[in-house]
């Protein structure tokens, strides 16, 4: 697998750690294209021709729509694709429209195949083996909480260390997670760069944590390998 992980996408409202990403995967191929997933938001539609501008020169972007396409017709999208772009929005929202359209399955299959994907905030979110760790609201009230199950960790994004009172109430949550699943979490501050190459996964850049079962949250050094 190759997944990069990211909390945030970029700086001043832009996406460049996406296209950072996702660049190696494209570069120098002339029908290059980026399967778009933006099912996170009730507005990603919106956001097709700005990602579309970003992407500019280096590849196509086809958008995924849950509510207007079949199944067959996201597949093939997912099989011309070389490179799968998760962006963020509610977590909640992005799997529950994974399952009712039963892309979810052949969508994890791809990537654990190898088709790489890009993925900030709630695609991020989405690959650990549940989304019980989303910081959103389950406004869509979808039974559906298993992840793709794409690494062996769930993960928190938007950590705000500098925040005593938020900090605090994110990691009692946590730990309260922990008391009902074994998994550990990976907790993500904006700007940190989670990579997964097949088993490792290395915090490339920004600053992580990682919460293990009855243990105090722990700071991943900088181009560590984490291990569970």
């Amino acid at each position: 697998m190759n997944l990069h992980l990211f909390s945030s996408p970029g700086e001043r409202d832009d996406i460049r750690y996406i296209i950072e990403a996702a660049r190696p995967y494209l570069g120098g191929r002339p029908e290059a294209m980026v399967a778009y997933l933006p099912m996170a938001s009730l507005y990603g539609e919106k956001m097709l021709d700005v990602t579309q501008s970003y992407f500019k020169g280096l590849a196509r972007v086809e958008m995924l729509d849950t509510e207007r396409m079949e199944l067959p017709e996201m597949e093939a999208i997912l099989r011309r694709a070389q490179v799968v772009y998760i962006p963020g929005g509610n977590t909640f929202l992005l799997n529950h429209r994974l399952h009712v359209s039963r892309l979810m399955p052949y969508l994890s299959k791809k990537i654990q195949a190898g088709l790489p994907l890009v993925a900030f905030s709630a695609g991020t979110v989405l690959c650990g083996p549940n989304i019980l760790t989303a910081n959103d609201l389950n406004m869509v009230d979808t039974p559906h909480f298993n992840g793709l199950n794409l690494t062996p960790f769930n993960f928190f994004v938007h950590y705000y260390e500098e925040e005593p009172y938020l900090s605090a109430m994110c990691e009692e949550w946590l730990t309260d997670y922990r008391i009902f699943h074994e998994n550990p979490v990976l907790i993500l501050a904006d700007g940190s760069y989670i990579k997964v190459e097949g088993r490792k996964t290395r915090l490339v850049s920004g600053e992580a944590w990682i919460l293990r079962k009855g243990q105090e949250m722990e700071k991943i050094k900088l181009g560590a390998l984490i291990a569970l």
